[in-house]
């Protein structure tokens, strides 16, 4: 292997090993979503026609899961590595900036993408989902755990203990992935909070994410499409920045 396929190997190994905590944890978590929300509110809401609101929950809980877990693997390994001090070993390799970010962001989306298909397989047994647009299905899945892999890269990189990682991932990525539509329909919100939820890159992902299971979404697929690719892009260029000035991780 190359340098960085070896330290994608080691980095996605490292999730793998402790899947019952990094795995099957999130997928549990996501059933018992579904239980108490479908449950409670499946007779009561209906968000598109023909669509129970089940149906609906279970690709918002995929592609929820599927962000929250790609933002937890590259940040969390990065500030384990800080903190227990075995960064200095990577350091003293002749590993890229670009081999850094390869290793890290992919791995991330192989954590991501198998925690959304163990949820997608406990899931659907619960209620009955159709395929219309597949290939948006990936797209948006491959382009949303990219991009929070890529933002756990770069709070990683930025926190130098636990708390402030914890800061980050509570007041940042929990509420924008919780206010992003996982749960309801932004049309079902007043218009200012609407107009705010527009300005939430995660509502494009999973609207779009949506999309590709009923063929109906609140916003264009293609305008979603636009604005994760912009958004990713930018991202992408800030996090391989850091790693290439060695953004607090070289004296």
């Amino acid at each position: 292997m190359t340098g960085w396929q070896a330290l994608l190997y080691k980095e996605t190994l490292r999730f793998w090993k402790v899947g019952f905590q990094t795995v099957a944890a999130p997928v549990l978590t996501s059933v018992l979503y579904l239980l108490i929300f479908g449950h409670v509110l499946d007779k009561h809401v209906k968000v598109y026609d023909q669509v129970s609101y089940t149906a609906f929950l279970v690709p918002g809980l995929i592609m929820m899961s599927v962000l929250q877990n790609a933002f937890a693997n590259s940040s969390s390994s990065l500030i384990q590595s800080k903190i227990m001090g075995n960064l200095v070993f990577l350091l003293l390799t002749p590993l890229s900036h670009w081999n850094w970010f390869f290793a890290y962001v992919g791995s991330s989306v192989a954590r991501g993408l198998v925690v959304g298909s163990g949820v997608f397989a406990v899931t659907a047994w619960f209620t009955e989902l159709s395929f219309v647009a597949p290939l948006w299905i990936v797209v948006f899945a491959l382009l949303g755990a990219a991009l929070l892999g890529t933002l756990g890269l770069i709070a990683g990189l930025w926190a130098e203990k636990f708390d402030q990682l914890a800061a980050f991932q509570n007041f940042v990525i929990m509420p924008m992935t919780f206010l992003s539509g996982v749960f309801y329909s932004i049309h079902s919100l007043p218009s200012f909070w609407q107009s705010v939820s527009h300005l939430n890159p995660f509502f494009y992902m999973i609207d779009g994410f949506r999309y590709g299971f009923f063929g109906v979404s609140d916003v264009s697929p293609w305008l979603s499409l636009g604005i994760v690719g912009v958004v990713l892009a930018l991202v992408s260029a800030l996090a391989v920045h850091l790693l290439r000035i060695g953004y607090k991780i070289r004296g």
